[in-house]
């Protein structure tokens, strides 16, 4: 009976190990997923906005109050963005969300 026991108590073991590894590796994927999905709705909502023939993008200004045509950088964030100032930083989310005055 030991050895039955001890299979019982090795196999249940292996299985847990087994379903905490599967467990780990979905929550990675899960956020993988959703982190590919957020990029994907923060660019498509970037290409969204009106730009000029060199590319920019005609934004107001929430800092200065004023019409812009600036380039976004690789995280969406106008060439005019200064970081910190709570103007520029509204200002980056609302390109993000696709949310931003245009003109």
């Amino acid at each position: 009976m030991s050895d039955r026991r001890r299979l019982e108590r090795f196999l249940r073991s292996k299985l847990q190990e087994a379903g905490e590894q599967y467990e780990q590796l979905r929550d990675s994927t899960d956020k993988q997923l959703e982190d590919a999905q957020q990029a994907y709705e923060v660019a498509k909502n970037a290409r969204q906005l009106p730009s000029d023939d060199d590319g920019r993008v005609k934004l107001v200004c929430r800092r200065y109050a004023e019409r812009r045509a600036a380039m976004l950088d690789e995280e969406y964030r106008p060439a005019c963005y200064e970081a910190g100032h709570p103007d520029c930083e509204g200002c980056a989310e609302d390109v993000r969300e696709g949310r931003i005055e245009t003109w």
